[in-house]
């Protein structure tokens, strides 16, 4: 097979990268380990920053986010009993939108199926070659046969334990990680929605956060140990945790409901410093995560494929490649910036068992200042929202 972008991974980035050079007549072939359905089915959070809601927008993906996602202005911290509000929109100008990723996943497969663009899931054993030339190739097998790409660039979206990173020699790049000594302890509810926006909250016994997916459909997290297991919490302990951690000295309290779905996922920062080599060209997990505490990882994903669609449209309609040339030096000014606004949310808002009492007073006294000072709660919500400068 032949194409002119070869994608690993169809996530977010990989299908909005085929997306995107599908409306610039460039030509690309996705390959996904995982089925349809898989991708499909499998819940994860979605908080997109205003850039990526008018992304949808532009390339003709917006109807079903606006009328399914729901736009928050706003959202809340809270901390010694008390709920603070961050006016998103009061502040930059800005809001974000709370629409699932599977569902942006949707709406791209349906968008690339429309278009008869060649997306190939359930394949196993993929391998990259030749990635330093220019002529690379990907190979697979599919139902026991095997398969090759041949294609003039490949594009790694396929995650942190993907094959794509792992082609470009350790000696060519710098990788920078730091893991947390805590996950998060999901849970999806059969519930109204607790509150109008999301709250975050520090307590003494950990973090918390108050989410949602639909009006009857509700996502909570509060912090555990990365080690514990689902098996150890009944529902009963589940709800009394989080009444303890989010329940508020005003009377307010978080509406339950038939939990039915426990999960826990650790934490960790990490960054590649190279994102590219040769042909290669990495984006979204596969180069970068951020802890959920930011809000970032969906997000900086689309960035990425962003700047990558004008790289390569670049190439294929003026024959240059300063864009490509300089792709990792541009996505990283975004990345790391991301990376430390979520590093500083997750610093302010989880305990830390090492703390000191010292310590424990420094987070709230960051939460009195943001929530205090509207030049801080400025610099917090034009991260957050995706508005803050990257020079």
């Amino acid at each position: 097979m032949r194409t002119q972008v070869g994608i690993i991974g169809a996530g977010p980035a990989g299908l909005m990268l085929s997306h995107l050079l599908h409306l610039q007549g460039i030509e690309s072939v996705v390959i996904e380990s995982r089925t349809r359905e898989e991708i499909e089915s499998t819940i994860r959070a979605g908080v997109l920053e205003q850039g990526t809601m008018d992304l949808l927008h532009e390339v003709g993906l917006g109807r079903r986010m606006a009328a399914e996602g729901t736009l928050h202005h706003g959202f809340e911290l809270a901390f010694n009993g008390t709920r603070h509000r961050i006016d998103l929109k009061d502040l930059t100008g800005h809001a974000i939108s709370v629409y699932a990723q599977h569902e942006v996943i949707k709406d791209l497969v349906a968008a690339r199926v429309a278009a008869d663009a060649k997306i190939v899931f359930g394949v196993v054993e993929t391998s990259l070659h030749n990635v330093d030339t220019e002529t690379p190739s990907i190979r697979y097998q599919k139902d026991g046969e095997e398969h090759s790409v041949e294609c003039d660039f490949v594009i790694g979206c396929d995650g942190s334990q993907g094959v794509s990173r792992q082609a470009i020699p350790e000696n060519a790049r710098k990788d920078y990680q730091r893991l947390y000594p805590f996950g998060w302890f999901g849970i999806l509810v059969e519930a109204p929605p607790s509150s109008d926006e999301l709250i975050y909250a520090r307590h003494e016994r950990g973090f918390a956060l108050i989410s949602t997916r639909s009006s009857t459909v509700q996502r909570m997290y509060f912090q555990c140990d990365p080690k514990d297991s689902v098996d150890n919490w009944s529902d009963d302990r589940i709800w009394h945790e989080m009444h303890a951690r989010v329940d508020q000295s005003d009377g307010w309290k978080l509406t339950e409901g038939r939990i039915f779905q426990k999960n826990i996922v650790g934490m960790r920062s990490f960054v590649s410093s190279v994102m590219q080599h040769g042909r290669l060209f990495l984006a979204g997990d596969a180069a970068h995560i951020v802890p959920p505490t930011g809000a970032k990882g969906m997000n900086l994903a689309i960035n990425d494929v962003r700047i990558l669609a004008d790289g390569l449209e670049q190439f294929y309609r003026e024959g240059k490649e300063d864009f490509l040339t300089t792709y990792s030096e541009t996505a990283l000014k975004r990345i790391w910036r991301a990376e430390h606004f979520s590093w500083w949310m997750t610093s302010m808002l989880h305990q830390f068992q090492d703390a000191s009492p010292f310590q424990q007073q420094m987070q709230l006294s960051e939460l009195s200042y943001v929530t205090a000072s509207r030049a801080a709660a400025t610099a917090l919500a034009e991260n957050y929202v995706g508005k803050a400068a990257t020079h």
